[in-house]
Parts: structure tokens; sequence; C-alpha cells
């Protein structure tokens, strides 16, 4: 990583420190992503998130099995409007566009993983609009990958998207984490898949949202 590396944007820092490249399980998708030299610790201590799980830098098992039941199931988002929550890298945006959507919308909240996400869109000629207001989107399908990793994420998270699958489809994918709430999904597919985009394959599953009483969350 350059010398002035921390003071980089996180658009600059990306371009410059990450490698942009295939993924192994959908090599018709290409992120950035970073390297043993790239210094991301380094990067991310001066923000005081040095033990914060980079999850926008890596394709998560969630967001990969995402784009491959999309990869198989196409028809789910071709032709529709789709919101991407909690977008991370933007990977299952840009799955959701080779798929066929029409319109994709991300809700992600932290900078650096906005940063990446416009950056990989751009990578593989995809457009993908933040989301910026305080309600979601009236989108045909909501999909959600790794928003189940923490108690208190979930805690926050299964109320909001519980209550918009009374009138839209939510598709999960998670690598059946321990906080996932699985009394409030319904298992359509497993893979195997890397997490965090390397290593040996974990068991991950596509979930369908059911609407109703949230009263046994996490």
């Amino acid at each position: 990583m350059p010398a002035s590396g921390v003071s980089l944007t996180p658009e600059e820092y990306i371009r410059q420190c990450f490698t942009l490249a295939p993924l192994p399980f959908r090599p018709d998708i290409s992120l950035y992503r970073p390297t043993p030299q790239s210094g991301l610790i380094g990067w991310l201590a001066p923000q005081g998130r040095a033990d914060d799980p980079p999850y926008w830098a890596y394709a998560w098992a969630g967001g990969a099995v995402l784009a491959l039941y999309l990869q198989d199931h196409p028809e789910i988002v071709a032709g529709k409007t789709v919101l991407d929550f909690g977008a991370g890298s933007g990977l299952v945006g840009i799955a959701t566009a080779r798929a066929g959507a029409t319109k994709i919308w991300a809700i992600e909240p932290d900078p650096n993983a906005r940063a990446a996400m416009v950056l990989n869109a751009e990578a593989n000629g995809i457009t993908i609009a933040s989301w910026t207001e305080p309600n979601l989107p009236d989108v045909d399908i909501i999909l959600a990958g790794d928003v189940f990793y923490d108690t208190s994420v979930t805690r926050h998270t299964l109320p909001i998207l519980a209550a918009a699958a009374e009138k839209t489809k939510i598709l999960v994918g998670d690598p059946f984490r321990r906080d996932l709430p699985l009394d409030h999904l319904y298992l359509l597919a497993k893979y195997n898949v890397p997490d965090m985009g390397g290593g040996a394959p974990v068991r991950a599953g596509v979930f369908a949202l059911r609407p109703g009483n949230i009263g046994n969350a996490p």
C-alpha cells in the first residue's frame, strides 16, 4: 500500500490497493478485493474500525449463495425492480442485474461499502442506485445477504424486513449463522460457497422470509 494510503478516500484506496478479479464461483462477476499487501486493517484503523468486519471488501457467504441462486433462477428477478438490502460490496445487486432486473436499488449505510459497491458495479457495467430515504422503496423483491450476523443487528433488521414481507417477497442469504432467525424463514435452497471469497466452502442457504409475528426474534 502507498505510504500515504491511510489518507486515501475509500474510492482511491480501493482502486489503488485492491485487485479487480473474477469471482471463482461466479466468473462472470468481478469484484475489487484486498490482497495481503493491501493494508486493509491499517487503512481502517484511523477510522476506529480496525476490529469491524470489512464485509464490503469480500464476497461473504450470504451474498455468494444469493448470487448462485439467481444464476440458477433468473426468473425470480428478471424484468423486476429489486432492493439489495445491506448491499456491502454490491455482489447481490450485480448478480441481480445479470439475471435481468430492470431497476436495482441498494441500501447500505457504510460509506466504505457504498464506495466499493459503486466501483464494483461500474467494473461490471452495472448501475446500482443508492436508496437514502427512511422508508424502503416500492420494489418487486428484496434481497438480503448476510444481514443477521449478530444479535444486535438481527434485532434491528428483522422487524424492518418482516414488516416489508407483508407485501413484498424477501429472500435472505446466510451461512446458517448463530443469530439467523430460522423461525421466520423457509429454506429454499442450499449451496456450498466460499465465505469471505476464499477458504474451505461453507454450507449456506437461501431463505424466504415470512411476514407475521416477530416476538421470538433473538
